[in-house]
C-alpha cells in the first residue's frame, strides 16, 4: 500500500514522540512491502512563531491532499498565561478540525496487562477496563459563539447542536459496539441541559436500528465517578465534545499514564491520528517523554486502512518493550530509558517480530478496542 501522510509534530514534547511513531511506521514499510511519504508541516505555537498563524494554509493544504495526518501535541505556556491573548495554539487544531470535517474522535482506553500496576486504581477495578469513547468533534460549546460585554466582566459560550451532528457520530459508536460487546452508554446532562436532552431523543430513535445494542444512558457527573469506581462496566461511551474531553483524559488514570492513550479523528474524506496528552512543555528536549501513545496512534492509523496484520505487530513490539521493562520514566522512575530508545526499541521489535509470535494470543489488540 501506497500512503502519502502529512506530518503536523506540533509543540512541545509533539517533535518527539511524534519521530518514534514514523520511526515505527518506517518499519512497518520494511517488514510488509508498503510506501509510505512523510511530508512535514507546522501548526500550533511553532507556525504562529514564524508567520502568526496556527494554521497556516499551506499545512492544511498538505492535509486536504494527504491520505491521513499524524499529528503530534499542540499548546505553550506563553499563551495558556495570557488571559487577553487573541489568537491560542489551539485554535489552529480547532480549525482543522472543522476544515476537515473530522467530526467523530475515537479514544480506546485499556490498561496493558504488564503495567498494571502503574495505575494509581487497585489491580481488580481497573483489570476488565476494555472501553472506547467516541466523542463528537466538531460541534457544541468550543464551536459556538463566544462573547464578552465591554467591561470584560461578562462572558458567554454558546453551546449548539444539530440533529446531523448528532446522528452521524451515534451511528459510528452503534457501530462500534455491535462488533464489541453490544453496549452503548451515552453521556449527557439531560437533567438540566436542552442539547443533551436533543442528544437522548436522536439517539433512542438511532437506537431502534440496532436492537441487538444495549443503549442506556448516564449523566456525566455519574459517568466521571464510575469510571474511576467501575470501568469496567463500559464498552462504548458516546458523548458531546465538552464531556468527551474531559472524560477521554480521565480515562487516562485508567492505565497509569497520560502517555499510553491513542485517538483517532475522522471524518466522511480525511482521518487524523494523535496521541491524547498535550504538549508536557517542562519536558520538551528531555528525552523522557512517553513516545507509546504516539506509536499506537500510528497503529490505529494503519487499523483504519484495513492494515491488521501490521496494527498487531506494532502493538506486539510495544508489548514486548513493556515486559522487557524498556519504558520512559513515567512507567519506570528508576529506568535508563529515553523516549528515543524505547520508540527504536520498539521499530526493530516491528521489524524482527518472528520471536514474539506468541504474543498474538495476549488479549492487548487494538482490534479488541476500536473500530474505524
Amino acid at each position: 500500500m501506497k500512503l502519502k501522510i502529512a506530518l503536523l509534530p506540533g509543540d512541545g514534547i509533539g517533535p518527539e514522540v511524534t519521530a518514534q511513531a514514523v520511526k515505527c511506521l518506517q518499519a512497518v514499510e520494511e517488514a510488509f512491502g508498503h510506501s509510505f511519504t512523510f511530508t512535514q508541516a507546522a501548526v500550533g505555537a511553532v507556525a504562529m512563531e514564524k508567520g502568526g498563524d496556527p494554521l497556516p494554509e499551506e499545512t492544511l493544504e498538505i492535509c486536504k491532499n494527504s491520505d491521513a495526518i499524524l499529528f503530534g501535541a499542540i499548546g505553550d505556556p506563553k499563551y495558556d498565561n495570557d488571559p487577553d491573548a487573541k489568537t491560542r495554539p489551539e485554535q489552529g487544531l480547532l480549525r482543522l478540525r472543522q476544515e476537515l470535517g473530522l467530526f467523530g474522535n475515537i479514544r480506546p482506553v485499556k490498561a496493558f496487562p504488564t503495567i498494571l500496576d502503574k495505575s494509581p486504581l487497585k489491580k481488580n477495578i481497573i483489570a476488565k477496563a476494555d472501553f472506547v469513547i467516541y466523542r463528537e468533534l466538531t460541534g457544541g460549546i468550543y464551536f459556538g459563539e463566544k462573547k464578552l460585554n465591554e467591561a470584560g466582566t461578562i462572558a458567554s459560550d454558546l453551546c449548539e447542536y444539530s440533529e446531523k451532528e448528532i446522528s452521524r457520530i451515534a451511528h459510528l459508536a452503534f457501530k462500534a459496539a455491535k462488533v464489541r460487546r453490544n453496549k452503548l452508554t451515552l453521556v449527557d446532562k439531560a437533567n438540566v441541559l436542552e442539547t443533551s436532552r436533543l442528544w437522548r431523543r436522536v439517539v433512542r430513535k438511532i437506537g431502534e436500528s440496532y436492537p441487538e445494542v444495549e443503549l442506556d444512558f448516564m449523566f456525566v457527573d455519574n459517568a466521571a465517578m464510575q469510571l474511576i469506581l467501575n470501568p469496567g462496566m463500559f464498552d462504548v461511551i458516546l458523548t458531546e465534545n465538552l464531556f468527551g474531553d474531559i472524560l477521554s483524559d480521565a480515562g487516562s488514570v485508567i492505565g497509569g499514564s497520560i502517555g499510553l492513550l491513542p485517538s483517532a479523528s475522522v471524518g466522511e474524506k480525511h482521518a487524523m491520528f494523535e496521541p491524547i496528552h498535550g504538549s508536557y512543555p517542562q519536558a520538551k528536549g528531555k528525552n523522557i517523554a512517553n513516545p507509546i501513545a504516539s506509536i499506537l496512534s500510528a497503529a490505529m492509523m494503519m487499523e483504519h486502512f484495513g492494515l491488521k496484520e501490521e496494527t498487531q505487530a506494532i502493538v506486539n513490539a510495544i508489548y514486548q518493550s513493556m515486559k522487557q521493562n524498556i519504558v520512559t520514566p513515567d512507567l519506570n522512575s528508576k529506568g535508563k530509558y529515553g523516549t528515543d530508545h524505547v520508540g527504536e526499541y520498539i521499530a526493530n521489535n516491528i521489524v524482527d517480530a518472528d520471536d514474539h509470535l506468541s504474543m498474538n494470543k495476549e488479549n492487548i489488540g487494538l482490534g479488541k478496542s476500536t473500530i474505524i
